[in-house]
């Protein structure tokens, strides 16, 4: 019988390293054998990788000659890409946060709303998208595709406005640009090709991938806490512990004592560990986490 193998397509450029991250944490060991190459290896022989860059990615994976791949949500709009959402994946501490696509103009044009821009240029790699929100709204306006630097477009008067990727605005604002609008937000997907998802082989596949990334990037924003604890101290302590849950709470060989164990959001451990020394914790141990599995 033959071997079952899965295709799947793992973003190439700004999303790779990030997405290799996330792999390895999930427990699959991802490796490029050289900057080159397209075909990654990974201690998986049910997997067959390959790097595509991510607006290509929805058009592969809907026609079938992948079984499923990552990418963002607004190159699956920008394409029309008919395929299905296994999972959403927001990659804490990386470059895959949840970013914009804005419609921006040089602060100097006196461009207030998008009414302003009829008749106007607009440069952007998102072009469908732009087309139809701008469609929607009834503004007759020129989009035409950009390569990239679309800041020096505009600032250099080629073109009226720019529709352009960000997560915090501060480039734009750099290069003296506001925001007028918002067309859409993105997020990193995991998607499947439809015909795909009904094999049952290849669905439960491509599952316990979408459970295993998730975990690992859960597991990034947390850490695990362990600490001693005298029995009288015991409620303080816990009092003052965030926890997913409740702690998990063990004895020690000493009768008086007990172990305290818990998982918690990273950004609050320097303010929470000396809150733990004062209320009587004592062998605090701070650890991080590859995967919490909810």
């Amino acid at each position: 019988m033959k071997n079952k193998i899965l295709k799947l397509g793992l973003p190439k450029g700004s999303l790779q390293e990030a997405t290799f991250k996330m792999f390895r944490k999930a427990g699959f060991n991802v490796n490029l054998p050289s900057e080159r190459s397209y075909f990654p290896s990974i201690d998986d022989p049910e997997i067959e990788p390959v790097l595509l860059r991510a607006q290509e990615m929805s058009r592969y994976v809907a026609d079938g000659a992948l079984d499923c791949g990552i990418t963002g949500n607004d190159w699956i709009l920008e394409n029309k890409s008919d395929v299905v959402r296994v999972t959403d994946l927001a990659y804490a501490k990386q470059s895959l946060n949840k970013v914009r696509w804005v419609l921006a103009v040089p602060e100097a044009s006196g461009i207030k709303n998008i009414k302003d821009l009829r008749g106007k240029r607009i440069a952007t790699e998102l072009v469908n998208v732009t087309q139809e929100y701008f469609r929607k709204n009834k503004v007759k306006v020129e989009v035409e595709f950009s390569w990239g630097a679309t800041e020096v477009k505009v600032s250099s008067g080629l073109v009226d406005a720019i529709v352009e990727l960000t997560e915090t605005g501060r480039s734009l604002k750099a290069n003296k640009l506001s925001i007028i609008e918002t067309l859409c937000e993105s997020t990193t997907q995991f998607i499947s090709n439809k015909k795909s998802y009904t094999d049952s082989w290849k669905k439960d596949k491509m599952q316990q991938i979408a459970l295993l990334l998730r975990g690992a990037i859960e597991a990034e924003s947390k850490v695990g806490l362990k600490m001693n604890v005298r029995k009288t101290d015991l409620k303080k302590v816990i009092a003052a512990l965030p926890a997913l849950k409740k702690p998990t709470i063990s004895g020690l060989s000493q009768d008086n004592w007990c172990a305290v164990e818990t998982i918690i959001d990273e950004k609050v451990v320097r303010i929470l560990i000396p809150k733990l020394k004062n209320a009587g914790a004592e062998g605090i141990i701070e650890y991080p986490l590859n995967k919490v599995i909810y």
